[in-house]
């Protein structure tokens, strides 16, 4: 059974920077890509971010494309989020996946959420004006 453990969320002012943390654990496993999704009050779960486990190609939401980074530790497992200059609009549950059965490999499927099969239990991020 492989665990995917989020960390870093909280409550923020306008402007802060914080950064997400992902960690998967467990035994026999391969991961293929991680990503960040998240959800907010009364919205559908959106793609914020994700990164190819073997090539390292980041993709990055054109909503938070030079406000949000990601990242990855191969050795550790792990994904990181990286947000800067956060806003309102950035309130959210964000949820960290990851691909342990090679779903993202073809078209645009790193990009959806049907592209994971492993998930985080969630991490809300609260940012206040």
């Amino acid at each position: 059974q492989v665990q995917l453990i989020e960390s870093g969320g909280g409550l923020v002012r306008v402007g802060d920077s914080l950064i997400l943390s992902c960690a998967a654990s467990g035994r026999n496993f391969r991961v293929y890509a991680m990503g960040w999704f998240r959800q907010a009050p009364g919205k559908e779960r959106e793609f914020v971010a994700a990164v190819d486990w073997y090539g390292g190609d980041t993709y990055i939401a054109d909503s938070v494309k030079g406000q949000f980074t990601i990242s990855r530790d191969t050795h550790e497992t792990t994904e990181y989020l990286r947000m800067h200059y956060v806003k309102p609009e950035d309130t959210a549950v964000y949820y960290c996946a990851a691909d342990m059965r090679k779903l993202t490999v073809s078209g645009d499927t790193i990009f959806s959420k049907y592209g994971y099969d492993s998930w985080g239990q969630g991490t809300q991020v609260t940012v206040s004006s």
